[in-house]
């Protein structure tokens, strides 16, 4: 089975070498992200994507605009491709793109579809406080992840698991899941599903202001806008921009594992205002009052410094009980 591949991450890499190492199929090109400039030296990086294909001798595109360039249009054309398969490109193909495989389209989606149409599907999905996502392929349509459902699985999502994690977990599961459904819509085995539009939810690009954290709100949703949008949240700290990386929420519904049981000793809380330390606990670090609950910092960034633990973070600035967080 012939096979242009559409993938820019590095959540889209696991995908593309399944499709490699199946003898099923032949991946004829592989279609990214321009290279971007990135690090200090700001130098020109190629994609996750664009590495691996490389490094198999596959033919790489990389139009700025795949709907507009006339040259890439006419290679995916007469690729005499079978299908394209999606994963994580950050580009909307046309209706002419889609019309084009004799298979369709197939793209692998972070999520439960309907749930969480759109760019940012594993970061919203840990910022609503979801306990459950999974993997969904689909045929695509002209719409923004609305096209029928072929598969899904299932995968839970455990408290400490930020937006990173979950990625690392998810993208094996889609490689597998993209696999069965080629095959099985090779052998007319799948049974296209339509989505529900009356159940979707969205997950738009994150916008600079949605890492910001407002104390004021409770260590769950903090706990959540935290990991859903890492390593991003900011909070001013001593004049300055501190990134909170990770966090434990303290609360008397949250069972906390055994690294942190000490912590649920405090879940009773604290009559202290929004942002201030509570309390630094030796070896582990500062835990901060929010408007409901406590948060432990289990890691946390200063401007121009790398991340540092809880404690290094607690020790090495001095922390004292009753400094504030945010403005």
């Amino acid at each position: 089975m012939k096979i242009v591949f559409f993938g820019t991450p590095q959540f889209a890499v696991p995908t593309l070498e399944a499709l490699l190492a199946n003898p099923a199929f032949e991946v004829v090109a592989v279609v990214t992200q321009p290279d971007k400039r990135r690090g200090r030296g700001n130098e020109l990086s190629a994609s996750p994507v664009k590495s691996v294909a490389l490094a198999h001798q596959i033919p790489v595109w990389q139009p700025k605009s795949v709907k507009k360039d006339a040259e890439t249009l006419e290679k995916l054309q007469t690729s005499q491709a079978d299908g394209f398969v999606v994963v994580a490109y950050g580009q909307i193909l046309s209706q002419a793109i889609l019309d084009m495989p004799k298979l369709g389209c197939v793209n692998v989606h972070g999520s439960l579809l309907p749930h969480y149409r759109g760019a940012a599907p594993i970061q919203w999905c840990l910022y609503n406080g979801e306990t459950e996502t999974g993997i969904t392929t689909m045929l695509m349509d002209a719409g923004m992840d609305t096209g029928a459902m072929l598969l899904k699985v299932r995968l839970p999502i455990a408290l400490l698991d930020n937006a990173h994690d979950l990625a690392e977990k998810l993208s094996p599961l889609g490689a597998n899941l993209l696999i069965e459904t080629l095959l099985k819509l090779a052998n007319q085995d799948i049974q296209p599903i339509a989505q529900e539009n009356s159940q979707a939810t969205y997950a738009p690009l994150i916008k600079k202001e949605n890492y910001e954290l407002d104390w004021s709100r409770g260590a769950i949703e903090l706990h959540n806008q935290v990991r859903g949008f890492y390593p991003n949240c900011t909070t001013a700290f001593r004049g300055t921009a501190l990134k909170i990386m990770a966090t434990v929420p303290i609360a008397p519904s949250v069972e906390l594992s055994s690294e942190f049981a000490m912590l649920t000793s405090l879940a009773d809380g604290s009559d202290q205002a929004a942002g201030e330390i509570v309390v630094i606990v030796k070896n582990l670090g500062a835990v901060i009052q929010t408007g409901d609950g406590l948060l432990f910092l289990r890691e946390a960034q200063l401007a121009g410094k790398r991340p540092q633990s809880g404690w290094d973070f607690a020790n090495g600035s001095r922390l004292a009980i009753g400094e504030r967080l945010g403005n």
